[in-house]
């Protein structure tokens, strides 16, 4: 559903030049907030690093396989 409003709010605002500027300026601040965001979650991402809940399952015990 929020994509379907996404599109015709996106295809109401395009038929004006100022509609344009508006959804540039939208595109522009998504495209940073969505930068930063990937920047975060490279320095969590960890190779071999393990979940930080003792609740969470982490798979079947490979102590016993051949």
């Amino acid at each position: 559903m929020k994509r379907i409003l996404q599109l015709f709010v996106t295809r109401w605002l395009s038929r004006t030049p100022f509609g344009l500027v508006v959804l540039g300026i939208g595109w522009w601040i998504m495209r940073k907030k969505r930068r930063n965001q990937e920047v975060t979650r490279a320095d969590l991402r960890e190779p071999g690093r393990k979940q930080g809940s003792p609740y969470a399952w982490h798979g079947p015990s490979s102590t016993n396989r051949r």
